[in-house]
């Protein structure tokens, strides 16, 4: 669906999770403070760092305003560099050395070990580099200011004169407030604009068309677009009254829309925080209870573990299940949503009323998550449904201060995998990921599948059954992408069509579709398309000239010799994990290295798990005789299963190592 600047907004129920006056009370600053800049950037993600490093390193000037008092984006609040760099090989510019700085990581030559590393960086030490860059080019960020709106320039009704921005500081738990500290307390004029964010506001604001939701199969003739068939249908009951659908549907759970399979709809893929959790009471915060907490919010929650407690009778099966609810599924340290689980960390269906919200949608999107995250905990540590030893597992965990000392252990960035998307002059689709198109302006090579959360969770009726599901989550190709090859990200991307906008660039809300972006929306490719929006900014102002109307051989030119990879040939160029070694790692040679922390050559349930994690499960998979060590023996019989077996873990979980 593409906008205008027009903004359509329904409120429903789950919006109510979140109450807030209708009363304006904000005095609107006497007079702006107004800054001048060749290049304004909206947004200190990393994205928005890297253009403002490209400006400055080019000898022109760049000012950063950001709407939180931090730097870094999501990178700066649980997401790693490198997790999602499937191919380092395929990076360049800043960005490739970074990837492997950020954090100050001590990496290693070897793969295994470097999964270790990956889980120790911390995002408050990202911060603090992300920090030390900024100085080290004099960069001035402007925190706690909001995009208000944007003045055209004076008989030219298609370049931005300023922004005007409202100072509005996050809350102590590091959410943004509805109500500014003063409208339009800051003006700055630029001769460029690089809207920086997650958000697309300041594009928005700049009245330049843009995408939400999800385009239709037929729109650009692509296989996974629109209405998806629910998977991983279960049979949990999500009416009030059990049985009786004229009781009105649980909280967590939809009535199906009734599009057809292919339709385009305003849905898109579930937000999330990445969130850091401990049992030390040295550092550990509480969740706290939200204050409109009601349990009956949660009934198809006890529904869920009800279910999952008949399917999983052995204990230790069933806390794998317990912790896909809550905590979710450990990344690399922090807690991600766990997508195999019916329920998770973080709500579904509700992140569509974020992606063209306004700034009070914002905040209740936000603060839902929030909310829904704390009375989850407290849920998961009460009801009795939950048993016993994992109420207890629960009740012991608290948010970790440790990563985030100043927000009482709350990430100050929601994980915003998909908002606003720029119509611009070219968009990325699912055929470019899958290396179908030629690209003659790349600014950029991106490579990942197509990874899209849950979009929606529904009920219906199958067989006589009633069941419930998840529509729209998918991963075509897994983390390497469905040929495992990269592909180039057009200029055009990131630029208006001319007639809008001549001086905007956006670099992380690009112009793609709902599956393009859900392949290209990671932090590298983000990455290395601002420091190539800040380099086309310079080349504009160099040649007084509208972004679109760069020279591109010599655009093009700047771009090599910044560093910048833009072409992959199959042929010469060899994918890279940049993780190190891959020799070794499915070895018990590589198990042991990982695993036996007492160096007895063989690895016990408890040194797996800690390990391994999420794949606990595995452990008495692969000890066959179970003795509770896993020896060499059993560990090669388990790999030649895999080698012979690509589907070897839905067989395993359907009929153990057969």
């Amino acid at each position: 669906m593409i906008f205008s600047c027009l903004r359509q907004w329904t409120f429903l129920a789950i919006l109510s999770l979140v109450a807030f006056s209708d009363m304006d009370t904000t005095a609107a600053a006497a007079q702006p403070e107004t800054v001048e800049a060749d290049v304004c950037i909206y947004g200190a993600t990393p994205s928005g760092i890297l253009a403002a490093v490209a400006v400055q390193r080019a000898g022109r000037s760049a000012v950063i305003v950001e709407p939180s008092r931090w730097v870094g984006g999501i990178l700066g609040s649980g997401l790693k560099p490198m997790q999602d760099c499937p191919n380092y090989a395929a990076t360049g510019g800043m960005t490739r050395g970074l990837l492997k700085s950020l954090g100050q990581p001590n990496w290693t030559e070897d793969r295994t070990e470097n999964r270790r590393v990956l889980a120790e960086i911390s995002p408050k030490t990202i911060r603090e580099d992300f920090q030390k860059l900024l100085e080290k080019y004099k960069i001035r960020v402007i925190f706690n200011h909001r995009i208000a709106r944007c003045t055209k320039q004076a008989g030219d009704k298609t370049a931005i004169q300023a922004a005007l921005f409202d100072r509005a500081p996050f809350d102590k738990l590091g959410t943004p407030v509805v109500e500014p500290a003063a409208r339009e307390a800051l003006r700055v004029a630029a001769r460029i604009f690089i809207d920086a964010s997650y958000e697309g506001d300041l594009l928005a604001e700049a009245g330049v068309s843009y995408r939400v939701g999800r385009e239709s199969a037929e729109e650009f003739g692509e296989e996974f677009a629109g209405v998806q068939p629910p998977v991983g249908l279960t049979p949990v009951d999500p009416f009030k009254t059990p049985g009786d659908p004229e009781s009105g549907l649980l909280r967590g759970v939809e009535k199906d829309h009734g599009k057809p399979l292919g339709a385009a709809d305003d849905y898109t893929q579930a937000y999330n925080f990445r969130y850091y959790t401990t049992s030390d009471p040295a550092h550990r915060a509480p969740f706290g209870v939200p204050q409109d907490y009601r349990a009956e919010d949660f009934e198809l929650v006890g529904r869920y573990v009800d279910y999952l407690k008949q399917q999983h009778p052995r204990e230790k099966d069933l806390r794998q299940w317990l912790i896909g609810i809550f905590p979710g599924w450990k990344n690399s340290g922090e807690w991600n949503y766990q997508r195999s689980s019916l329920i998770s960390m973080s709500p579904v269906g509700i992140s569509r009323f974020y992606a063209d919200g306004d700034v009070a949608a914002h905040v209740k999107i936000w603060k839902a998550h929030r909310d829904y995250l704390s009375g989850l905990h407290h849920f998961m540590s009460n009801d009795d449904r939950v048993p016993e030893f994992y109420r207890q597992e629960v009740a012991e965990l608290g948010l970790d201060k440790r990563p985030h000392p100043e927000t009482a252990g709350w990430p100050h960035q929601l994980y915003v995998r998909v908002s606003r998307r720029l119509a611009g002059r070219y968009t990325v689709t699912a055929h470019d990921v899958y290396n179908k198109t030629e690209i003659e302006d790349p600014i950029c090579l991106a490579q990942y599948g197509i990874d899209v959360y849950p979009v929606r969770r529904i009920w219906l009726k199958q067989k006589g059954q009633t069941l419930v599901g998840l529509e729209g989550k998918m991963f075509v190709g897994g983390s390497r992408g469905p040929t495992n090859q990269p592909y180039p990200i057009a200029y055009r991307a990131i630029t208006p069509k001319q007639e809008e906008c001549t001086n905007l660039l956006v670099p992380v809300c690009f112009s793609a579709t709902h599956l393009g972006y859900a392949s290209a929306r990671m932090e590298p490719v983000f990455m290395i398309c601002g420091e190539s929006a800040g380099i086309a900014a310079c080349q504009a102002l160099a040649e007084n000239c509208a972004v679109q109307d760069i020279d591109a051989k010599a655009y093009r030119r700047a771009l090599e010799r910044a560093g910048q990879k833009l072409v992959w040939d199959p042929a010469t160029d060899q994918p890279d994990s940049g993780m190190g070694k891959e020799s070794g790692r499915y070895t018990m040679q590589g198990l042991l290295k990982q695993c036996d922390s007492n160096d007895d050559n063989m690895v016990s349930q408890s040194e797996w798990n800690k390990a391994k994690t999420p794949y606990e499960w595995l452990f008495e998979i692969i000890d066959a005789n179970s003795d509770g060590q896993i020896i060499a023996s059993e560990y090669e019989a388990f790999q030649k299963y895999k080698a012979q077996h690509p589907d070897w873990q839905k067989r395993i979980k359907t009929a153990g190592l057969k």
